[in-house]
This record gives C-alpha cells, sequence and structure tokens, in this order.
C-alpha cells in the first residue's frame, strides 16, 4: 500500500524545487548563526554560504575561467526570490563568489529569473538564455542577457536584451509550462538552433525548437525536436554530440559521422533526469532515439539517486564535457531552515559514451584528486561471508575510496525472478542487511562505531536466464537515527559481466553527501544523509560482505580529502542591469 502522507512530502518538495509552491521567506531569527560550521555541510562540493540553491545555470568556460550561476535564493534556505547567483574557478575545485547576475525587474522577469543556458557565440562572446517568470500567475517567458564587459574575464556585470522577451509560448503551449532554453548549437545553415522544454495535451512531453539567424529574433520550427506521450512535462534540456571514437568531449555545434547525439530531460512529475542516444537529422531537424524512450521510466539515468536539473558544457580547454547537477535535501524544511542552507550540486562529471555505443559514462573530474590526501592501501584480501573490514587512517567524514572486487564461484548466486525488473525497488526490498548467496558487499560509509548508523553502497549478483545480472544499491534505512529524514534506497542495473570483470566501486563522501560510481561510471547513485552519531572524527568506514560466499577484495585505496575553498562570502548584491546596449 502507498504511504500517502509520504508521496505528499515527495511532491510538495519537488512542486518546492522548482517554482509551483512558494514558502514564505525564513527570518533570519531561524537560521543557525554561522551555517558554515555544521556537521552536514560539505567540504568538497559546491553550495554557498548559506540559503537556497537549486538548478545549475549557464556553466561555460571563458578566457580561462569556468563560470557556474545557479537558482539562488538570497535571502532564505527555502525557495522564493530566484535570482541567478554566479561564481567563477580556475580548477573547478575551488570558487570564487562575484555579485548576483540577473536579479528580477518587470515586466519581462518581475517573478523570477528562472533557469536557462549559457551559449559562446562567434568570436567567443557569451550570451545566456533564460526564463523569465512574468506574472503571479506563473507566466514564462524566454529571454536574452549579454555581459557588459566581454573583457572582463570573470564576466561580473551583465545586462539584458532591450527586446525582451525573445519567445513567448506558442499557440497551444500553456504559458506556465515553457521554460529553461537549452544552450544553443549552430546549424550547417549557420542558423542557431535552442531547445525549449514544455508540455502539451496534459501527459505528452515534448521538446521545442526554435531557429534563429541572429541570436535575437527566432522562428519555431514546424515540429518539436522530440516529443512522448504520457511522460508529463519536460524541463531543463540538454541536447548535445558525443564522440562514437573516444573519450574526449565535442563541442554543441559539431555535426558528423563521427557523434552520436544526447538528448536528456528532466522528467518533472518523477524527479529524475533521463536521457537517450541517437542521431539527430539536421534536414529535419528531428531526433531519433537509436532503443528505448527518453521519457521511459526507469529508462537510461545520468544518476539514480538525489539527482536532477542537469547541466552540461563543452570545457574547450580540456577536450571534454563536464556534467552538474542540482543535489537537493533528504532533511525536514524544519531542519533546512534552521540549518541556514538548502541545495548542493554534485562534483563536475566528465561524460562520455561508452565503447558500446548504447550508455553514458561518468566519472569525477581529475582535478577533484587534488584534494587527496592520507593515501591508504589494503592488500588483496578475502573478504569472508558475513564479515566486516575496517578502513582507518582516513578522515571517514570527508573521503575518496576506490574499491575493488573480483568473484571465483558463482554457485551461489540467487536466481532473478522475472518480474524483478525495478532496481530501486528491489533494493528497497533488498537491503544492506538482507544476505543471500552473493551479496551484498561494499562499502559502509558514515557508520558509527556500533552500527547504529550506515549509509551501506553495495553490490548484489543475481542470476538471469542467460547472464550474471550486477544489482549496485545505496542503502538509506539505516543512514542516521533522526527519522524525520528522506531515507530512501536507490538502486540500478549495473552493465557490466562479474564473470570476466572485476567489479569496481568508488565513493565520494563529504559529511551529508554520498557520490558512488560503479563499473567505473556506468552506473552512478548520488545519496544525501544526515547521521547523529556518525559525525566528524566519529564517523568510520568500513569493506563489507554480508553474502553467503566469499568475495577477493583485488584492491582497497582510500584517502583524506582537504577542504577546497568554495564560496566563502556570500553574494547578495545586484548588478543586473536593463540597460539598452546593441547586441
Amino acid at each position: 500500500m502507498v504511504n500517502f502522507s509520504l508521496t505528499l512530502l515527495l511532491l510538495f518538495t519537488l512542486l518546492l524545487g522548482h517554482g509551483i509552491v512558494e514558502l514564505v521567506e525564513a527570518s533570519d531569527h531561524h537560521q543557525s548563526a554561522d551555517p558554515t560550521s555544521q556537521p552536514y555541510r560539505t567540504g568538497y562540493h559546491f553550495q554557498p554560504a548559506k540559503n537556497w540553491m537549486n538548478d545549475p545555470n549557464g556553466p561555460m568556460i571563458y578566457k580561462g575561467i569556468y563560470h557556474l550561476f545557479y537558482q539562488y535564493n538570497p535571502y532564505g534556505a527555502v525557495w522564493g526570490n530566484i535570482v541567478w547567483a554566479h561564481s567563477t574557478s580556475t580548477d573547478l575545485v575551488n570558487w570564487t563568489p562575484h555579485e548576483i547576475a540577473l536579479t528580477p525587474s518587470d515586466p519581462v522577469d518581475g517573478h523570477g529569473c528562472w533557469s536557462g543556458s549559457a551559449t559562446l557565440l562567434p568570436r567567443g562572446k557569451p550570451a545566456i538564455l533564460y526564463t523569465g517568470l512574468v506574472d503571479s500567475k506563473e507566466t514564462q517567458v524566454q529571454n536574452l542577457a549579454m555581459p557588459k564587459n566581454c573583457s572582463d574575464p570573470y564576466l561580473k556585470e551583465w545586462f539584458k536584451y532591450e527586446n525582451n522577451p525573445i519567445l513567448s509560448a506558442p499557440i497551444p503551449i500553456n504559458a506556465t509550462l515553457f521554460r529553461d532554453p537549452s544552450t544553443a548549437w549552430l546549424g550547417p545553415d549557420q542558423r542557431w538552433r535552442m531547445a525549449v522544454g514544455s508540455l502539451i495535451d496534459n501527459r505528452e512531453g515534448l521538446i521545442l525548437l526554435y531557429t534563429s539567424k541572429d541570436f535575437e529574433h527566432w522562428i519555431k520550427t514546424n515540429n518539436p525536436l522530440h516529443s512522448e506521450k504520457h511522460t508529463g512535462m519536460w524541463e531543463c534540456p540538454d541536447f548535445f554530440p558525443v564522440s562514437t571514437g573516444d573519450q574526449n568531449g565535442v563541442d554543441t555545434s559539431i555535426l558528423g559521422p563521427n557523434v552520436k547525439h544526447v538528448l536528456k530531460i528532466s522528467l518533472f512529475d518523477y524527479h529524475r533526469d533521463c536521457y537517450t542516444i541517437g542521431t539527430y537529422d539536421v534536414n529535419k531537424d528531428k531526433f531519433i532515439p537509436e532503443e528505448g524512450k527518453v521519457g521511459g521510466v526507469p529508462g537510461l539515468r545520468y544518476d539514480y539517486g538525489k539527482f536532477y536539473a542537469s547541466k552540461s558544457f563543452f570545457d574547450s580547454a580540456k577536450n571534454r564535457r563536464i556534467l552538474w547537477a542540482w543535489v537537493n535535501e533528504s532533511s525536514s524544511w524544519g531542519d533546512d531552515i534552521k540549518k541556514g542552507w538548502s541545495g548542493l550540486q554534485t562534483i563536475p562529471r566528465s561524460l562520455w559514451l561508452d565503447k558500446s555505443g548504447k550508455q553514458l559514462v561518468q566519472w569525477p573530474i581529475v582535478e577533484i584528486e587534488s584534494l587527496r590526501e592520507n593515501q591508504v592501501d589494503l592488500p588483496s584480501k578475502f573478504l569472508e561471508g558475513r564479515s566486516l573490514l575496517e578502513t582507518s587512517g582516513v578522515t571517514a567524514a570527508q573521503a575518496d575510496i576506490e574499491i575493488s572486487f573480483e568473484i571465483k564461484e558463482f554457485d551461489k548466486a540467487e536466481v532473478l525472478d522475472p518480474s524483478w525488473t525495478n532496481p530501486q525497488l528491489l533494493c528497497s526490498h533488498k537491503g544492506a542487511s538482507v544476505e543471500s548467496g552473493l551479496g551484498p558487499f561494499g562499502l559502509l560509509v558514515l557508520a558509527s562505531k556500533d552500527l547504529q548508523e550506515y549509509t551501506a553502497v553495495f553490490f548484489r549478483i543475481y542470476k538471469g536466464q542467460n547472464k550474471y545480472v550486477v544489482l549496485m544499491c545505496s542503502d538509506q534505512s539505516s543512514s542516521s537515527l533522526n527519522n524525520k529524514n528522506d531515507k530512501t534506497s536507490y538502486g540500478a542495473f549495473l552493465n557490466v559481466d562479474p564473470v570476466h570483470e572485476k567489479l569496481l566501486l568508488r565513493s565520494l563522501i563529504d559529511h551529508s553527501i554520498v557520490e558512488s560510481f560503479g563499473g567505473g561510471g556506468k552506473a552512478c547513485i548520488t545519496a544525501r544523509v544526515y547521521p547523529i552519531l556518525a559525525i566528524e572524527n566519529d564517523a568510520h568506514l568500513y569493506a563489507f560482505n554480508y553474502g553467503n560466499e566469499k568475495v577477493n577484495i583485488t584492491s582497497l585505496r582510500t584517502w583524506s580529502m582537504k577542504k577546497a575553498q568554495i564560496n566563502i562570502a556570500n553574494p547578495i548584491k545586484s548588478v543586473a542591469s536593463d540597460e539598452s546596449d546593441k547586441f
């Protein structure tokens, strides 16, 4: 039976996060005096010094400087008063805050500057496309903004195009369901293309496509870039090419025989980011999926945990595509207000096409390894069934762990019931405490010494019809003694062959977030957890095997992670302007 109160809670959290429900601003006297000195503040994940943050917006590299804009409430730890905050970096690890880039101003965005993207025009001039909330009825339009001074590598000041809005919702699109313009790309006809998320006929999600010669005047194409029935609202679209020959990223406008295209959308109704791989017919301006559906549930997903409203960009300095996403809280609204902040960004991830050509692979950017210290290596070891192995010598609350398992015997593998098609449901039924033949085995992170609290990231191996099936789980059911938190367990089927391949797991632990990468990045799960006992120096780390068959740990390497310098100051002064300037 469905837990109706939990369903309402999750729905309200979703609506809150994307602007459908507005809460009263949290007053300062209800918030922590120093939000940065708390056990759940992260050490190396991007977040502002305080207050609410959600979608990443307009990531790009400009004159050697990385830029990240993001949805932000300058006045409280709940959604509301949304502006574009702005930070820059030279390494994607340490970030400097700047003045707020875009703030609401009548008539084009008087009720909010919502999500959008950045595009580099010819000669490298940046432009921002974003959604403006026109009125209290949530009418949405698309706007254009440009930097005041293109010689400034930090792009500290922006102005809004004098003829905004550049787009209003076309008939019969509901103007309250028309948002989040993508990074634009240039077609072979030298016309720009831009994708906008929407919904039609109540349940058909679609991506509207617009073209322009000058980036100011846009025309809707006759048909959407792609659409699917019975999927609900599509928001935060991302459309980009990936190389079929190597792991290098390619510019968003690249076309040709050596690339496939990826269409990613954020499914509003399910609060998940889904994607599909296919071909882009430039003559018809249509995306053609190779197999499956972009809106399919479960479908292909970037991440099977807390991960939404993702945005990617091409890093021309290192020829790679970088992916960001918003990670919302799993704590109660009251706790968020009390601690004075809400929301994180994932570690930036490099993104490329798997050699199979059927899925994407993600991996934390190599720069994050600069924070590693106090490396601890454990020799190869068989881990007997129902056993634990503690890893000491690292700061377990702020760590990076890589572990590799090898399986020799498969006779005890549990038979996979054909009806077990939902990995998340399977992980919730078969958590870390449920033993079987092969599994669960993996890591217990943010664990108290007595194991009253822990987050388990682990594998199980099942015997399928023609192959062995690997299930990857992140089990938060015992993550905290605070039962007000959302402790949903997450799961994914991992596309690896355990007979011929080692099972690789990497987990980035940062106080209240656990980002895990299975099979070298073929499946990713992000979790938010708030232990009461397993905090700071009282957090422990274990490798474990609760299955009946022994497994071989072929490699276990752990590092403490240093603290990054992220948004030490709090940007609240607006420098956005309606100043007219020739585009």
